[in-house]
């Protein structure tokens, strides 16, 4: 019998078949390396319960790493849906983590800015995002509390996971996508500047059009010290015309004479930041991997 993963706690997760049975599984076996949106295959052991006996082949997965452990957000999405929004503020340089993953298995990306209808931080929100649309990167504008049909219109047929810090409003976005989702809001945190974390885990639910949608929890770290160099390198889609037009084949575009990026980014071809960003998560990811190897 084979099935999707639609949710996970811990070393329990929610599969629902082929057939459209709900079954509370578990993994045959000690390890437990499952994702929201995982195609597995199962065998039933009692009434709404299971065993995982095989995970099928994934077409991509998202995940975040730092030195010390890695985080599967959700497998086999086709699209990555990023929400940002007026309040409370968000960061630029998440997204660009967020895009260093999603571009790294070739999965396509969305911006999302949410609660337009805040217009005192209108215009704040959509200078952060202008370089991001620059590169070709879409911003869809929207309020969750008003009309999403927008957004609905981009997510049929596609396997959507929604990603973004905590108080951007994907929880209420899903619910006004699917009311019966009913899952959980709150109020945002005004004295933090935050939002509260209501989503604890990743659940997958099916669109009524075709397709579906990952809400996956409120995260304000990315890591990337999954990417190697090259991988990390090439998630920058603007550096690709410039890779190996360097000087020395070994540059790392940080102080050598005749680097393509960094002549590039001296002429306005591509983004200073972006580049900065680049060495600054490159350094992240070497240290990282430093301290793993001990040294």
């Amino acid at each position: 019998m084979f099935g999707t993963l639609t949710a996970a706690f811990g070393r329990q997760y929610e599969v629902r078949t082929d057939a459209g049975e709900i079954l509370l599984c578990v993994p045959r076996g000690k390890k437990s390396l499952f994702a929201c949106g995982d195609r597995v295959q199962i065998a039933v052991t009692g009434p709404g319960q299971g065993v995982i006996d095989k995970l099928l082949e994934r077409t991509s997965l998202l995940y975040r790493s730092d030195a010390w452990r890695q985080k599967l957000i959700a497998a086999n999405a086709t699209q990555v849906v990023m929400v940002v929004a007026t309040e409370p503020s968000f960061s630029d340089e998440f997204i660009s983590r967020c895009l260093c993953a999603v571009e790294s298995q070739n999965q396509k990306a969305l911006i999302v800015l949410n609660k337009t209808d805040v217009t005192a931080g209108l215009a704040g929100a959509r200078a952060q995002l202008a370089p991001f649309t620059v590169l070709g990167y879409e911003v869809l504008e929207l309020s969750a509390m008003e009309n999403v049909d927008k957004l609905r219109a981009r997510l049929i047929g596609e396997t959507s996971l929604l990603v973004g810090q905590s108080g951007m409003g994907k929880s209420t976005l899903t619910n006004a996508l699917i009311p019966e989702a009913r899952a959980e809001t709150r109020e945002i945190s005004e004295v933090l500047d935050t939002g509260k974390h209501t989503t604890t885990f990743a659940r997958l639910y099916p669109l009524p059009e075709g397709g579906g949608i990952i809400d996956s929890p409120g995260m304000q770290t990315f890591g990337l010290v999954h990417l190697s160099p090259e991988e990390l390198e090439s998630s920058f889609r603007e550096f690709r015309p410039y890779v190996g037009q360097c000087r020395f084949r070994d540059c790392r575009h940080d102080a050598e004479p005749g680097c393509a990026l960094r002549e590039a980014a001296a002429s306005g071809k591509i983004a200073e930041k972006r580049l900065h960003q680049f060495l600054q998560f490159r350094t992240e990811c070497e240290q990282a991997k430093r301290l793993v190897q001990g040294w």
